[in-house]
């Protein structure tokens, strides 16, 4: 049993982090949302699990780091600055940060990185994903997730091949580059395909999230995976026994 905290707690994410907090047989430290004292949290909490803001990351990891707390990072909308402060408190503390905790997810980026390895370049890969009109940022953390997944793939960094968007006269597509398509409505928890096209054939490797249920117990499964790592950065995959 663990004393999990939540920052972020009044959120649709929140809320569902608190019910699966009870499922697994822990205890709730406590939960905090903004203008909330992330550091008395920290102290009362074996582990936090933070789904708030990028705004708020600093403060959290600062919280994180001052009393030696691991913590799971789901926050989405991460720009580059924010994964430099998560390094640098890797080195201190077990962080596992992700686009996205769900073990299904998890498991189908592992597979994308497979067929995208083992695919030539002739195979064009285009990620489409929809959520809920409430959502602020697109691409969402999955498709980017699983769009790094396929670059690793094929060895290739993500934002040397990415195709955010097309809108008029675009030209023809170019080899090797990977597309990504946002769709938003209604109250769609996350769907994400990855389609593979060549001449001829189509693979296409899906998730559908039917609630944000399986979010909230893949993030408790990496919370209790995390309290027992040394200081350093952590991946869901490796939540899995999937390697890095």
């Amino acid at each position: 049993m663990a004393r999990i905290g939540i920052i972020g707690s009044a959120g649709r994410m929140g809320q569902a982090l608190q019910a699966a907090v009870t499922a697994a047989g822990h205890d709730l430290a406590g939960g905090i949302d903004r203008d909330g004292d992330v550091m008395a949290l920290a102290q009362a909490s074996d582990v936090l699990v933070d789904f708030s803001a990028p705004a708020a990351l600093e403060f959290n990891l600062d919280a994180a780091i001052a009393t030696g707390t691991p913590i799971v990072v789901g926050t989405t909308g991460l720009e580059e600055r924010h994964h430099w402060l998560i390094d640098a408190a890797a080195v201190s503390i077990a962080v596992l940060q992700t686009g996205n905790t769900s073990l299904g997810v998890t498991l189908l980026a592992h597979l994308v990185q497979e067929a995208a390895a083992r695919l030539g370049t002739d195979w064009d890969i285009e990620i489409v994903e929809t959520h809920h009109r409430m959502k602020v940022d697109a691409p969402s953390g999955t498709a980017l997730l699983l769009g790094e997944a396929a670059a690793r793939g094929r060895q290739v960094g993500l934002k040397d091949v990415a195709v955010r968007g097309r809108d008029g006269m675009t030209g023809q597509r170019e080899t090797g580059t990977i597309g990504f398509a946002a769709l938003r409505g209604g109250s769609v928890a996350g769907d994400h395909t990855v389609h593979f096209l060549a001449d001829n054939e189509r693979l296409s490797l899906s998730h559908l999230a039917e609630n944000r249920g399986i979010f909230a117990k893949g993030a408790i499964r990496a919370g209790e995976w995390l309290l027992v790592q040394e200081p350093g950065r952590y991946t869901m995959p490796q939540v899995l026994g999937l390697g890095d």
